[in-house]
């Protein structure tokens, strides 16, 4: 059972709203255009101001799925821009915490929407802790369901307008832990290792490729057009017809995240994870080796190297190339 004192702190804080976290930037076309680019869309309502002025929006509109985006702060944790709130509003999550319940997963994140936003819009959001559920159990451990409400808002002159919210629910909980027999004796806990990819006939000859040491790349042999990851059918020209082409394995860095928390065996921390623009046109997720999290920098030059784990899983890397 949950300690009283901490159900009674917990009760306090349910319903307190936190003041306004403001955007950097406005809506603007450009973070559209680079987002439309990276999820593959091409509607043109988000990107041709003659077609999307001629629709029921009136003009171009920003994606709706990009709402949260507009007021994160940026590549460096809690950097947000001048008058936003400083208080902190997951103090619930540290206060649960010092009673004894250190860990922490995301449960769920439910977007939802008012109305599109434009071009020029300034937005920003207010969270409120919406609720705390009572303690449960679980199959990762004992704790409590909490529950967060971000409310976005655009600055209007006539008074600010609510555009959508995002719901955020996570469980602070406490870790089960298995209780082993007083007189077994202890057991020496196997060597993690690297979770091998999924296999199918459309992608073996990748994984055979690195085996070898050659990224193979999918080929259509009607229109020559380059794929990755490998598909069944050319996306261009709908041809079941393929071959592949052995890159060179020099690419530059097209972006990347950096890996700190949770720490996953056997993987080391901080894990850079790049998403490689090859020089034949494509582009594949990889790790990044022999470089620090100071040192890297969209566009740098690159280079594949192969490494082998756990005697039979290779992998493609890149390492910077030297300036």
């Amino acid at each position: 059972m949950a300690d009283p004192e901490l159900q009674s702190k917990v009760r306090a804080l349910v319903g307190r709203e936190y003041g306004r976290v403001n955007a950097w930037d406005e809506v603007n076309a450009p973070m559209i255009r680079q987002w439309c680019e990276v999820m593959g869309l091409d509607n043109p309502l988000y990107s041709n101001p003659q077609l999307a002025a001629k629709s029921s929006n009136d003009g171009l509109v920003a994606p709706a799925s990009m709402l949260q985006v507009w007021c994160m702060e940026g590549l460096h944790a809690n950097n947000y821009p001048p008058g936003s709130t400083t208080e902190n509003p997951y103090e619930v999550l540290k206060l649960i915490e010092s009673y004894g319940y250190p860990a922490v997963v995301a449960v769920n994140s439910e977007l939802t929407f008012e109305r599109n936003v434009r071009p020029g819009e300034k937005l920003y959001y207010t969270t409120r802790l919406d609720a705390v559920g009572d303690e449960k159990t679980t199959g990762l451990g004992t704790g409590f369901f909490v529950t967060l409400i971000m409310s976005y808002f655009s600055e209007q002159a006539a008074g600010d307008e609510k555009v959508g919210e995002l719901l955020f629910r996570v469980f602070k909980f406490r870790p089960a832990h298995v209780q082993k027999p007083a007189a077994a004796a202890p057991e020496v806990p196997a060597a993690a290792k690297r979770p091998k990819p999924g296999v199918s006939d459309d992608s073996r000859f990748f994984w055979d490729g690195c085996t070898e040491g050659k990224l193979l790349i999918q080929r259509c042999t009607q229109c020559a057009t380059l794929r990755h990851p490998p598909a069944p059918v050319c996306i261009e020209c709908h041809s079941f017809d393929w071959d592949t082409l052995q890159a060179s394995g020099k690419a530059s860095l097209y972006s990347f995240v950096v890996m700190h928390y949770p720490e996953v065996a056997p993987f080391d921390h901080p894990n850079p994870i790049g998403l490689i623009e090859l020089d034949e046109g494509v582009r594949l997720v990889a790790g990044l080796v022999g470089v620090k999290r100071e040192d890297i920098s969209i566009g740098q030059r690159l280079q594949v190297e192969f490494q082998t784990f756990d005697g039979d899983l290779a992998l493609p890397m890149f390492r910077p190339l030297a300036e």
